[in-house]
Parts: structure tokens; sequence; C-alpha cells
């Protein structure tokens, strides 16, 4: 099963629609979408290397549109649709934690958070929950998300070659591995806010 989704990326990744499926991905993730852009974003990298640092910049585009989404769930929609999303992700005391957050680190929660596997879409509903500055929010999600996006990109088109067959050898355990840190993500921050 995992060969057969594996292939299926590697397939769109070669395909013209490509950038639109990715750019997406990383827009749903950032408020909603469980499964982060990344899961894309590399097979993608590996299968059409020429447009490498368009899928960089798409998913960086998108994840901070789609966090713009996440922050204007959080800001409007806090007490319904905010505060459903951080319950199903175990954060549902996050607005108490991110605003003395906020009021003790400001931008660096962002940053920081943005690079770790704590799921993106806490910190963008939480920052609109907790009023965060939007246009600090906007170009600090540019810098963490690019830098995320762009590193991921550079080193799936530089040693993604020669780690193909590593990787379509150990596929079960690079998905188990992605999936735990996955739920070390939302592990951590259920830990962090309760």
């Amino acid at each position: 099963m995992l060969k057969k989704l594996y292939d299926r990326l590697m397939n769109i990744g070669r395909q013209g629609y490509a950038v639109p499926v990715l750019g997406l991905v990383a827009f749903l993730e950032s408020s909603i979408f469980p499964i982060p852009p990344d899961a894309f974003l590399i097979p993608f990298v590996l299968a059409n290397r020429p447009k490498t640092w368009r899928f960089a910049a798409t998913a960086t585009i998108f994840s901070v549109l789609g966090g713009m989404l996440g922050y204007a769930i959080g800001f409007y929609f806090a007490d319904t649709v905010g505060a459903w999303i951080l319950h199903l992700y175990g954060s549902g005391s996050a607005l108490a934690d991110f605003q003395a957050w906020f009021a003790k680190y400001g931008v660096y929660v962002i940053l920081i958070k943005g690079l770790t596997p704590i799921p993106y879409k806490l910190v963008t509903i939480a920052s609109g929950i907790a009023h965060f500055d939007l246009f600090t929010f906007v170009w600090s999600s540019i810098v963490t998300r690019g830098f995320r996006f762009f590193l991921l990109s550079f080193l799936a088109w530089k040693f993604g070659p020669a780690a193909m067959p590593v990787i379509e050898r150990n596929l079960s355990r690079i998905a188990i591995g992605v999936l735990a840190l996955a739920i070390l993500g939302v592990g951590i921050a259920y830990a962090i806010h309760h």
C-alpha cells in the first residue's frame, strides 16, 4: 500500500498539476488538514528536480496563505471552529498558553514552532485567538515556512537521487518515522497545553 502511495506521489510530481496539488495541500494543512506538505514536497522534488524551487516557493506561499485562514479561524471563530480544531489536536486550552507565550516571547513563538513537528495549524489558529499582530504573524510565517520548505527541497534536490534506492527499500520504516514525528508533534502540543 505504501509503495503504491509513493509511486502515486512520484507520478503526480512528474505531472503539470503537481504545483496546484502541492499548493492545495500546503494551504489546507496550515488550518485544517492533518498531513504536512513535506509528505508531498519531497517526492515531488525527487520526481521532478527542475521544478525544485517552484515546489518550495509554492509550499511556502500557500502555507502562509493557509496560515492566514487559520489565523482568521482563531480570530473570528475562536469559540466554534477554532476551539473544535484545537480540541481535535489535543490543544483545547491553548488560548491562555499562547497568549502568555506571545506576551513573553512575541514573534519567536511563530519562528520556533513553525520549524518543529508541532502542527503549524495550532500556531496559526492560536495566533488568531490571541489577536497576535497580523503583519508580524505573516512575515514570521514567511521566514519560518520558507526556511523549512526551501531547506527540505534543497536536501531532496541535492541528496535525493542517491538516496532514492534507500528510500524505496525502506519505505515502510520512513513512513513509520514520519507518522511518529506527526504523533510526537501532536503529543508535544498536548503536553505543553496540559
